[in-house]
């Protein structure tokens, strides 16, 4: 057996990067192991939608959330390029405008509703033709693979520890965690599944079942380009949580654990980004497949893709680009999935972030203060996996 930590943290996207920096602050020893597998975090917008909080507690997180994020670069000692930007929520030409603003009034801030030519003034790329309007919001972004490093930097500089690795098993040495990869078994006091769409099939390696489930992300990447980007655009109404809510139902659990099944058919939310660099990231179709390594076919993917953003923003349709994709975990109630997993004392879930930038990093630091103070927290008590009790094992 090697060194032992306080916490091991299993997974290096940002909700791993993240909670273990915060570990790191409030004291205890950590160890990150990252399978240097693409995580989410790596192929997504940024964008940090700390306006659309609906309850008192997604309200008070991303409060929290933009309010940590505008001081994150001073604290951390890199910069993330985190910007406030203008986000567009396109509305499709057969539904009413007034009906789909409608539909946002429970959110912290209300959007503004614009005529397709209103839209277009914000946003000259825009195609005012293809849309029956737009929702406008204020926003804010970060370049997703920056805010990652400096996360993981500033955790090194307080002693923290990240290995290159891939988690084979995990199994209770007495009061402790032997987590075993590749390369060795590493004994922690604790362990944290930060591995998004991973931590389902990890647990369940280790005889223990969590509702949780995750989508296919795909896009196209752009290298830097010269046309400039005004806004982020979204489609105002989100195939994709109708998806998640369907796919993470009951009805639907032992789908999850047999490979081969689509869950749903796939779907498509035309979109698009550009970071502060000039690349652009399009997107995006979602699948089901229970399969995490499951094969699709590129070309059409992206084809689609090119498409769909085309005919919003026609001077990026054929902008030269990569096909990319990622998994996405979710819960099937769009919160994450955080705190000590019940009857398997000292492993926790840190997962299942449908609004990442927003909720994680206040999540994170939350967390981390209750591990120190040994207080519970009364908002991450709401986000507990016993919302999801275990499902017996197979």
């Amino acid at each position: 057996m090697t060194q032992s930590y306080d916490w091991i943290v299993v997974g290096g996207g940002l909700a791993g990067c993240a909670l273990g920096y915060e570990l790191a602050r409030a004291g205890f020893t950590v160890l990150l192991i990252d399978p240097d597998r693409h995580s989410a975090t790596r192929y997504s917008y940024g964008g940090i939608a700390y306006w659309s909080g609906t309850t008192p507690l997604t309200q008070q997180l991303c409060q929290e959330g933009i309010a940590l994020h505008r001081q994150l670069p001073q604290e951390l000692g890199a910069e993330t390029h985190f910007c406030d930007i203008n986000l567009l929520l396109t509305i499709d030409p057969d539904r009413n405008p007034t009906e789909v603003a409608a539909a946002y009034a429970s959110c912290a801030l209300l959007p503004t509703l614009l005529s397709p030519q209103d839209a277009h003034q914000l946003e000259p790329l825009l195609n005012p033709a293809v849309i029956a309007g737009a929702l406008q919001l204020p926003h804010g972004q970060v370049c997703p693979e920056a805010l990652m490093a400096a996360y993981r930097q500033a955790l090194q500089q307080l002693g923290g520890e990240i290995l290159q690795d891939t988690v084979t098993g995990m199994q209770p040495t007495g009061s402790a965690q032997a987590v075993k990869t590749a390369l060795a078994t590493y004994s922690g006091a604790n362990v944290a599944i930060c591995a998004g769409a991973w931590s389902r099939a990890l647990l369940k390696a280790a005889g223990y079942a969590v509702r949780l489930y995750f989508t296919q992300a795909e896009l196209v990447e752009t290298p830097p380009v010269e046309v400039r980007l005004h806004s982020l655009i979204m489609p105002a109404e989100l195939k994709r949580f109708g998806m998640e809510a369907t796919a993470g139902q009951a009805d639907t659990e032992p789908l999850w654990d047999e490979p081969g099944h689509e869950i749903l058919p796939p779907i498509l939310d035309a979109g698009v980004v550009q970071l502060q660099d000039g690349r652009l990231r399009m997107g995006q179709v979602s699948r089901t497949l229970t399969d995490p390594l499951a094969v699709v076919d590129a070309e059409a993917s992206e084809a689609a893709i090119r498409a769909a953003v085309g005919r919003l923003l026609p001077a990026l349709e054929h902008l030269p680009g990569q096909w990319c994709c990622c998994l996405v975990s979710f819960s099937g109630d769009r919160l994450p999935l955080v705190g000590a997993l019940p009857a398997w004392e000292g492993v926790h879930l840190f997962a299942g972030f449908s609004n990442p930038f927003a909720l994680l990093p206040p999540v994170a630091r939350r967390f981390a203060q209750a591990a120190a103070t040994g207080q519970a927290d009364e908002l991450l008590a709401q986000l507990a996996p016993s919302r999801f009790p275990p499902l017996a094992s197979q």
